[in-house]
């Protein structure tokens, strides 16, 4: 029996992941639990698991491409007796009512106990099964390389009266008489529509005539779907359209950033203000903990010694520790500080936090700090790493910036920019001398924290950095 493994919400309420690596083949043999395959989420990597064992009889996604929640992500033949799906040999005609049939069969399957049916423990997989448009519109996707599929209609949103089995049982002239859709996966047209491209205008390049993002992009940037010696040609001919841009699909990290910082923008009123501050005594703390035998193996930085100090200083501003809940018309503050560490990967900007910041020590944390860092960048930070921030920190200063105006994470009150560390002359004890400065930058939700707040939190941040020793009358 071949059985289809649903893409599954990885706990986040995400829409869709995208494929970062397929870890197994067509005709290759899985067993239960094995890692098949790679996503990326919103911010995060992910390696799913099979719900299953069997033989792989079809990837529903190729690499780099995005697949919807709940929609296939690949296809198993278990071995199990049953009605088959869509390897049988029947047609599409034939099939749909034993499909429809069974649909709630396979439902009850994937939601049955542990004793029933034994798989891993996926968030999200296992939901009832879906009805009317949803369900004919899942169908319709799984089908589509077996069967010509008819028109989309123009208003996307729209019911149609008649069911799924109704359109079967229609005459097979009326089936002909439609026009054939050009053929490409669910991913590729939801690409195309997004860039206002018509599929009928685009030739595919894949497997049968298959229509593949390839083809869609290039037909976006100019090209539309030239071979690459025509593409050559446009070239060297001097033809400007062919040059003039590059367009990116806006996915994964870069997706989920763009949206929260939009929403955060929009959302929260912003108040920054900055702070500099002599780090000197600081920056000598930092150089004696390095040749110390029981800190040498910690990797004490700026950044450790700052989010100590954003840890003392929000227990006697708890204010910048708190949460706006506008549908509870609540202020939700806190008990602990999930401190989140701003990180730049290669798949853009994450914010993975350190869970209970403020009970560490500052060995502790520096670990904590240079794990989370670690992971980031190895593009293996885990949903739960993500979720749950309080408050944040962003080392701006390791790319030589002074200040800026950083955005506030959403459903968080305050986050911290560092500014590069600069040695230049400043005053000290009377009279001038170079010394090591930095510029902070705090951004905080006026709804949440007042001026007065703000600034007496960013005070007791920079009185620290000032002087470590004055961490001592905060503890």
């Amino acid at each position: 029996m071949i059985r289809d493994f649903a893409l599954p919400d990885l706990g986040e309420g995400l829409t869709e992941s995208e494929v970062v690596a397929w870890r197994v083949a067509i005709g290759d043999r899985v067993e239960l639990n094995q890692i098949i395959a790679d996503v990326e989420t919103a911010k995060a990597v992910v390696e799913l698991p099979s719900p299953f064992a069997g033989i792989v009889t079809a990837l529903h996604a190729a690499e780099g491409e995005t697949v919807e929640v709940g929609a296939p992500l690949f296809s198993c033949d278990t071995g199990e007796s049953g009605v088959a799906s869509e390897g049988d040999g029947t047609t599409s005609a034939q099939a749909e009512p034993a499909s429809q049939a069974t649909a709630s069969e396979r439902a009850s399957e994937s939601t049955a106990t542990p004793d029933a049916a034994p798989g891993p423990n996926l968030v999200g997989y296992g939901a009832a099964a879906e009805t009317g448009p949803q369900r004919r519109a899942r169908r319709s996707a799984l089908t589509e390389d077996l069967v010509p599929s008819v028109p989309e209609p123009a208003n996307e949103g729209a019911t149609a009266p008649a069911s799924a089995s109704a359109s079967t049982s229609a005459p097979a002239h009326d089936a002909e008489s439609r026009p054939e859709r050009p053929r490409s996966t669910p991913p590729v047209r939801k690409l195309a529509r997004d860039l206002g491209l018509d599929l009928e205008t685009i030739a595919g390049t894949g497997e049968r005539g298959l229509i593949t993002r390839d083809d869609v992009e290039r037909a976006a940037s100019g090209a539309s779907s030239a071979g690459p010696d025509d593409v050559s040609s446009l070239l060297s001919s001097g033809d400007a359209t062919a040059t003039t841009e590059t367009r990116i699909p806006i996915k994964g990290v870069r997706k989920h950033t763009a949206a929260a910082m939009v929403r955060s923008a929009f959302t929260a009123p912003h108040v920054t203000e900055f702070l500099t501050v002599d780090v000197t005594a600081t920056m000598e703390l930092i150089r004696s903990l390095r040749t110390d035998r029981e800190f040498g193996a910690h990797k004490v930085t700026p950044l450790t010694v700052a989010a100590k100090a954003v840890c003392l200083a929000a227990r006697r501003t708890p204010e910048v520790n708190s949460r706006w809940d506008e549908q509870a018309q609540e202020i939700v503050r806190f008990a602990g500080i999930n401190l989140g560490i701003a990180a730049a990967t290669e798949r853009g900007l994450v914010v993975p936090n350190v869970k209970g910041a403020e009970r560490l020590t500052l060995a502790e944390l520096a670990d904590a700090i240079a794990a989370l860092a670690e992971t980031a960048r190895a593009g293996r930070t885990s949903p739960a790493e993500l979720s749950g921030g309080t408050i944040s920190i962003t080392n701006i200063g390791v790319f030589g910036i002074d200040a800026g105006t950083p955005i506030l994470n959403p459903g968080e009150a305050a986050i911290l920019a560092m500014g590069a560390v600069r040695r230049q002359p400043w005053e000290h004890h009377g009279e001038i001398a170079l010394r090591e400065v930095m510029t902070l930058s705090l951004s905080f939700d006026h709804r949440l924290v007042d001026g007065a707040q703000g600034s007496r939190f960013l005070a007791d941040i920079g009185a620290i950095l000032r002087e470590p020793g004055r961490a001592l009358t905060m503890v």
